[in-house]
């Protein structure tokens, strides 16, 4: 891949993608339900993936989790159900983490090599891989059955009598048992911890509630959070050597990048020692860090070294208000300036497996109305945009699937299929046969969309000029419902404008002066197309003309000049 290529992340979770049974009983069991294995990635389906113009592709939860599958006749610890979310349990409360997820082999004792072959596929097809490191909290019973010889297990040498001490890798709440505020069973079936653990979302009691991350337990990395958050950092705690290690590990198994869920509950200066770590050995592996507080970003970038973060208080939450007419497209320029300097570092989507769909009741219902933030986010700057599995046919996730309800989200906690990638995915032929043609006309369009954000330099590597400040009071421009802004490189330029009115309008558009010296632009009349509808149209450049283009309901245009400079 070429350095400056645009990142374009596709997001799947295995589990579910290639699963094809329809049966999807809410709380089903695998056997009820079903579910994905790695060998449904083949090569056509992953030639779709790259055809669709992405060039990463995040298999999130491989890593082997908690489970209320039976797997101990592979040899497998069987997991407490009572501290389990859901039947097939969440991708974030790892259980080994040198291993692979058993539900998704075909053969389980040969799970590794299964994932091998799927990275080895994965590269073959033109596509990097991602996956998940998980570094702030693990399943309440963590026990790696995987781990290379000479690797003692996470807590295996703790002080179980301290509730905090440097070398520990978990809080301990001493002479208190797990004494959670919900039913965790009785007798032989009871779930027992003593003492207690902390619970992963910073609960250093005994008694977490169903709200909280109850599956999971805290990983201590130096911080003595009820002595006063003292920092305990020299020499180096053990638990930064052990997650080092599970890095470089997979890094072995040729993972190109890590998305490293919550990290800002983890100290940013285990990042910062971490990281250059990995790379020293590893130069070209990618950390993307899920991270929500502003005020942190430029501390996880410049301290910390990660290569990208997410954009989800920003402009994904921004996006989200205008699509829902909450807020106004004109907000848009000030959520980039807030992020000046780091712009290229920031990882931009609209859909997650966090974050509600588009297409559901509880977000915009209608796909469609999405499609401007599709392009104000693919387009707008040269940093990474990811897509969730199932956003490009207008997955509505409209089932209460099981462990988390009817939320708008595809469930991660559940054994089922998602009817739209099911559809698609047409028992490997990977096909549109199977879809309604609203589902293939938005399929279609986010090809076009994420194929052009490599295929034209300009949006891969250019320059960006946001045309807005000149357009807040040009009566031939709504600058709540409309946005516009230029990008450049070399001699071509984009004017790129989006519409998330329900109605088609006809905009014209300033282009200051300033915009015609930054980017060398030089004045004259000029043949434009479309790059969208491919229509084409001859106009004056010139800061004393607007630029005039039709732009319809929901829609966009972007609008390709070659200057003969």
């Amino acid at each position: 891949m070429k350095r400056q290529d645009k990142i374009i992340i596709y997001q799947v979770l295995p589990r579910l993608f290639g699963n094809r049974n329809a049966t999807c009983r809410p709380g089903g069991s695998l056997s009820e339900n079903g579910v994905g294995k790695l060998a449904d990635f083949t090569p056509k389906v992953l030639r779709e993936i790259r055809l669709l113009g992405c060039n990463y592709i995040w298999y999130t939860g491989v890593i082997e989790h908690a489970t209320q599958t039976d797997y101990s006749a592979y040899g497998i610890r069987r997991d407490n159900a009572y501290v389990v979310k859901g039947a097939a349990g969440s991708p974030y409360a790892i259980k080994d983490y040198y291993d692979i997820d058993p539900d998704l082999a075909v053969d389980v004792p040969n799970r590794m090599q299964e994932f091998e072959d799927l990275v080895a596929r994965t590269h073959e097809a033109g596509l990097k891989v991602i996956i998940d490191f998980v570094p702030n909290h693990v399943a309440r019973c963590y026990h790696s059955d995987a781990k290379p010889a000479g690797v003692s297990d996470l807590g295996e040498r703790d002080n179980t009598a301290l509730h905090f001490a440097p070398d520990n890798n978990f809080y301990y709440i001493p002479r208190q048992a797990f004494s959670p505020q919900f039913y965790v069973g009785e007798g032989e079936e009871a779930y027992v911890e003593y003492p207690a653990k902390a619970t992963g979302n910073d609960c250093f009691g005994a008694y977490p509630n169903q709200n909280d991350w109850y599956e999971t337990v805290k990983l201590n990395y130096g911080v003595d959070y009820i002595g006063g958050r003292q920092k305990h950092f020299d020499p180096i705690p053990d638990t930064w050597y052990k997650m080092r290690d599970i890095l470089l590990f997979w890094c072995s198994k040729q993972v190109d990048a890590f998305r490293c869920d919550m990290a800002e509950m983890v100290p940013v200066e285990f990042w910062g020692w971490v990281i250059p770590c990995v790379k020293e050995v590893y130069p070209d592996v990618k950390f993307i860090a899920e991270v929500y507080n502003p005020h942190e970003y430029r501390y996880y970038i410049y301290d910390g070294k990660f290569d990208y973060l997410y954009d989800k208080v920003g402009l994904y939450d921004l996006l989200r208000s205008i699509v829902c007419g909450h807020a106004s497209a004109s907000q848009i320029t000030g959520c980039w300036q807030a992020l000046d300097g780091i712009n290229t570092h920031m990882l931009n989507f609209l859909e997650n497996h966090d974050e509600q769909r588009i297409a559901s009741h509880q977000f915009a219902q209608d796909p469609f109305r999405a499609f401007p933030a599709l392009v104000v986010s693919a387009m707008m700057n040269v940093n990474p945009m990811m897509i969730y599995f199932g956003q490009e046919l207008g997955e509505a996730s409209a089932e209460a699937e099981g462990f988390s309800g009817y939320d708008g989200r595809t469930t991660i906690f559940d054994y089922w299929s998602v009817s739209s990638v099911r559809n698609w995915y047409n028992d490997g032929l990977c096909n549109t046969a199977r879809l309604t043609p609203e589902q293939k006309k938005l399929r279609a369009r986010y090809k076009k969309v994420l194929t052009l954000c490599n295929k034209e330099a300009a949006i891969s590597s250019g320059a960006f000029f946001d045309l807005m400040y000149v357009n807040q009071d040009n009566p031939m421009f709504d600058a709540h419902r409309q946005y516009a802004f230029l990008r450049k490189q070399g001699k071509e330029l984009l004017i790129i404008a989006v519409n998330f009115a329900d109605y088609d309008v006809s905009a014209g558009i300033w282009i200051p002066q300033h915009a015609f010296e930054v980017l060398e632009i030089p004045q004259g009349e000029r043949l434009f197309t479309d790059l969208l509808s491919k229509d084409t149209s001859v106009q004056l450049l010139s800061p004393e003309s607007r630029f005039v283009t039709p732009v319809k309901a929901r829609n966009a245009v972007v609008w390709k000049v070659v200057l003969d400079v």
